[in-house]
Parts: C-alpha cells; sequence; structure tokens
C-alpha cells in the first residue's frame, strides 16, 4: 500500500494500544514513523531496474526480522522523557505497526516476501488496489479524533478499515466466480486466473485468464454492472520466445516474481521486452523491461531498461468513472 495508509494505520494501532498513557500526538508520530519504515527499502539501488522491483518488499518486509527489532525500537522510544514505565507497552504498540505493514502489503497484488528467511515467495492475495481512499479516510478520520481526545473514534476508525479489506476479499470472490463461469461457457477450461481491482476502488474489477494456447484473455467485471456474460479481449502473450531465454536471469526473475502473469516480446534481434501483467490494463502496464539476450549469468547481462507506461493518466480516469458505474466501455488503449 501507499506510504499515507502505512503511516495511517502504524499511527492507528499506536494510538490505540497506548491510549492516555502517553501523550497522542507522540504515539501518533511514533506509530506513524515505525508504520513506514520498511518500505526505506526502495531507497536501495539492487544494480538494475529488475532487481529494485523484486528485491523490494524482501527482508525489510520479513515478520520475523520486523518482530526481532521490534525490542530494541522499544527500548529507544522508553528512554524518552517520560516513557520509562511504558517499555512492554512501546514493544507491543511498535511490534503492530511494524509487522502490520507486510500485513497489509499483502492485500495487494505486487508480492510480499514477508516469511524471509524462510521462504522467498513473492505472496500477493489483490484484493487491494495500492491507494484505496476508502481504505485509508477511516483512518484518517479517527486518528484525527484520537488527537483531539476521541480514542473511542481512532478505534471505530481501524474496525472500519479492517471490515473494508473483509469486504474487498468478497467483492474478488465473486468476481472470480462470475469470470470462472463466463470462461467456463466461451469453452475454456480451469484456465489460470488472476482478478484485481482497478485503480482507487473495489467496485471494478480487471480479470486475466491464461489460456492453454499460449494467449491470455482479459475483461473486466464491475459489481454495478448488469447481468450477463464476461466479454474478453484476446492477446498474444509470447510464450513461444521464452525457450530461447529459459536461462536468462532477469526475464526468468519476471517470470517467478509476477507468478506467471508474464508477457513476452521481442523488439528486434536479440531484443525482447517483458512485462508483468498484474499491475495495469493492457496494452498499459507499470512494469515492463527490455532485456538483452547476450549471456545467461547476472553479472554478464546488460542492465535491462524500465519501458513500462500508465498510458493517459486522463483519459484512464475518464473511462473509470464511466466504467465503475456499470457503462459497458472498452478500456483506453
Amino acid at each position: 500500500m501507499d506510504s499515507l495508509s502505512q503511516a495511517a494505520l502504524g499511527a492507528a494501532l499506536s494510538l490505540a494500544t497506548m491510549g492516555r498513557r502517553t501523550a497522542a500526538w507522540k504515539a501518533v508520530l511514533i506509530g506513524a514513523a515505525a508504520g513506514t519504515l520498511p518500505d526505506l527499502d526502495a531507497l536501495i539501488d539492487f544494480g538494475d531496474p529488475v532487481s529494485n522491483m523484486t528485491f523490494h518488499r524482501g527482508d525489510s518486509h520479513s515478520l520475523l526480522w520486523l518482530t526481532l527489532i521490534a525490542p530494541p525500537l522499544a527500548w529507544v522510544v522508553s528512554r524518552l522523557p517520560g516513557e520509562a514505565a511504558n517499555g512492554r507497552r512501546w514493544w507491543l504498540a511498535l511490534w503492530l505497526a511494524l509487522v502490520t505493514h507486510p500485513l497489509l502489503d499483502l492485500m495487494t497484488i505486487y508480492g510480499t516476501q514477508m516469511l524471509r528467511p524462510f521462504s522467498g515467495e513473492p505472496y500477493g492475495v489483490g484484493s487491494l488496489f495500492i491507494i484505496d481512499p476508502l481504505y485509508t479516510l477511516p483512518l484518517l478520520m479517527g486518528v484525527a479524533a484520537g488527537l483531539g481526545g476521541g480514542l473511542r473514534w481512532n478505534q471505530v476508525g481501524l474496525a472500519l478499515s479492517c471490515m473494508y479489506i473483509v469486504w474487498s476479499v468478497g467483492a474478488q470472490a465473486w468476481v472470480r466466480g462470475q469470470a470462472e463461469d463466463s470462461l467456463r461457457a466461451q469453452g475454456h477450461q480451469a484456465p489460470r486466473l488472476l482478478v484485481t481491482p482497478t485503480p482507487f476502488n473495489t467496485l471494478l474489477w480487471n480479470v486475466i485468464a491464461l489460456t492453454e494456447n499460449g494467449h491470455y484473455l482479459q475483461g473486466q467485471r464491475g459489481l454495478l454492472d448488469a447481468s450477463g456474460p464476461m466479454h474478453f479481449q484476446r492477446f498474444a502473450r509470447g510464450s513461444e520466445w521464452m525457450p530461447e531465454l529459459a536461462q536468462h536471469w532477469h526475464v526468468q526473475r519476471i517470470a517467478w516474481f509476477s507468478r506467471g502473469f508474464w508477457k513476452l516480446e521481442r523488439e528486434a534481434e536479440g531484443v525482447f521486452v517483458i512485462t508483468d501483467l498484474r499491475m495495469g490494463i493492457s496494452p498499459n502496464h507499470v512494469f515492463a523491461f527490455r532485456v538483452h539476450q547476450t549471456a545467461t549469468e547476472r553479472a554478464s547481462l546488460p542492465a535491462p531498461e524500465a519501458v513500462g507506461s500508465r498510458g493517459d493518466f486522463r483519459a484512464a480516469m475518464a473511462w473509470l468513472q464511466r466504467r465503475v458505474r456499470g457503462e459497458p466501455l472498452p478500456p483506453p488503449r
């Protein structure tokens, strides 16, 4: 999730945990800082755009490492004036602010390696977009009320934000069922499905299906859409090029990180673009990389180039506003 949401969650949890044991402003500031701390790994240069993407949300998002750094952070905070008696409470508050960061990130589709060092698997539920005002606003309003003395309203904000997450999972499951029914009716047997929300909402969802013939299908389903089967667009996936790149580190890294939802395009002899299909709506995807097929070992490969695109933002927002309301419009190209 975005930094504002993570800071708001950390602040709300810290304020709820500390209650009136310390000044509300202190609980909010320290909780917000702890809530954003894991994302400092975004400042690290891992060497190339593919590495920067796939090592983000790695060790800094490990539930184990975050649990282990909570006690020393609490010890530092307890050395502040007037906080000596609150050491154990700060331990709990900081632990909650830290570990809920990767748990909230887990709800997006990006991929969070929260089980390091035991597993580097990038987990992602994909029921929330990285920025969703309906998740963040209750937290911000609750924290604001808590700063004014209304601690119960802070708890209400936390409860509403949790309920919204539950809602998002339920909406995602419903859309998945709709997509499976439509694909089955169109003769596609058990394709791999990806169901993710479109920007800033959980009313309109993007569906990608990997078919058995080397293509992928893309369609959208809104909760306000008229009943009936889903309509899908068919796109080439370029899977025929993958055998040539089976030992290419950057290509295989994206193929792994995207959990198989990728496409390959050949631009020229020995030059390919690999795209992570999970973030964006074709043909516009945030994460796409131009790679050169000159060697297979990572150290000897030319650095990939980031060539992703968000498309025309105004056109996308105009489409989104109408499509959320149920108008059957194709996405802008």
